[in-house]
């Protein structure tokens, strides 16, 4: 027997609306005419609205089942106002579904560039809505994809200037842990993300040779916040609570946060849920591959059958970070609504 979600349920696809009554903004919605009681109607999707929606859902499910359970959207940074401009009055719902925010490439790595300068005009548009997460005590974690010793030196501290949290990722494949100790290392005990004072952002483990010296690197460190995949490396099984337990702790007795990383904004075919069916015939939710990362894949995000793989039941990717002791979720792309906005 199914049980009815009121979380899925709530979270229905986006209204429909016939041509003559539509008023949106049509830059940020998808236009499907689809036949609902004989008639024709014209449906109207709210790309940014339909993500917050979606990560409101998520959060507003995973606190249900655990409490505190932490939720940090990464990118996207225009849905924390409701007109996506960085002076705009934030959209207070979307605000308190989040524990913070991610921000990749805020100096470096700009456009898969890694080493290259962010240009100005991006790194302050970002900068501005960071600092509007921060002024709303969301707790702001950015990565920089960079490796030259004064190019990883500067992005430290012009983010602990602005009061954020940083990770300078010499790889973007974010498979490595950096040699030497972690930028503000400290023993301190990190009970909440507005404790901590560096992060680790580590979500491939292949090159680690082993679970056993991947995990047994890990302990070896003294990041306040690990970020990780919820899954070994090829593995659709998560890892096994005990195992996520044991690093919680770093190697100096201090107590440490840490998240699983969730993409939710698209559909990875190396994932539990994924049937090889899909290639040749997707359902209605899933889109083309994307380009810049092989095995993933555009997604309808606001559709409930995506959703019912992300929450809202015991065999949900939420459910299994929870069972597995994850302290939070890390979710990405987040910016999934970008490629429906600048989809021709």
């Amino acid at each position: 027997m199914t049980t009815r979600n009121p979380f899925l349920s709530a979270a229905a696809l986006a209204c429909l609306l016939t041509a003559s009554s539509c008023s949106k903004d049509l830059s940020l919605t998808e236009k499907n005419h689809q036949v609902i009681a004989g008639k024709t109607q014209l449906q109207v999707v709210n790309y940014r609205q339909e993500m917050r929606n979606f990560i409101q859902e998520i959060s507003a499910w995973a606190k249900q089942q655990q409490n505190g359970f932490l939720i940090v959207a990464q990118n996207s940074s225009e849905l924390l106002t409701n007109d996506g401009d960085a002076a705009g009055t934030v959209n207070t719902a979307y605000i308190k579904a989040l524990d913070g925010v991610g921000r990749e490439e805020l100096y470096y790595g700009y456009d898969n560039s890694d080493d290259k300068p962010t240009p100005k005009a991006d790194s302050d548009e970002w900068l501005a809505f960071c600092k509007v997460a921060a002024s709303q005590h969301l707790r702001v974690l950015t990565t920089d994809y960079c490796f030259t010793p004064g190019k990883v030196a500067n992005s430290y501290q012009l983010n602990q200037k602005n009061g954020f949290i940083s990770f300078a990722a010499s790889h973007r494949e974010l498979d490595n842990i950096p040699a030497g100790a972690p930028f503000n290392e400290n023993s301190n005990n990190i009970n909440t993300l507005a404790d901590a004072r560096n992060f680790l952002y580590l979500i491939n483990s292949g090159s680690f040779g082993s679970r056993t010296r991947f995990l047994d690197s890990l302990k070896a460190t003294n990041y306040d916040v690990i970020v990780m995949d919820a899954f070994p490396e090829s593995d659709t099984v998560h890892w096994d609570k005990s195992l996520i337990t044991s690093l919680k702790t770093k190697k100096n007795g201090g107590k440490r946060i840490v998240l699983a990383y969730m993409s939710m904004g698209q559909a990875e075919q190396y994932r539990w849920y994924w049937k090889a069916a899909w290639v040749k015939n997707p359902p209605a939710w899933l889109e083309t591959m994307d380009p810049y990362w092989k095995g993933n894949y555009y997604i309808r995000y606001w559709m409930p059958e995506w959703k019912a793989f992300i929450y809202g039941n015991s065999a949900s990717y939420t459910q299994k970070l929870i069972d597995a002791g994850f302290d939070g979720a890390y979710l990405d792309p987040v910016d999934g609504s970008q490629h429906w906005e600048e989809k021709p």
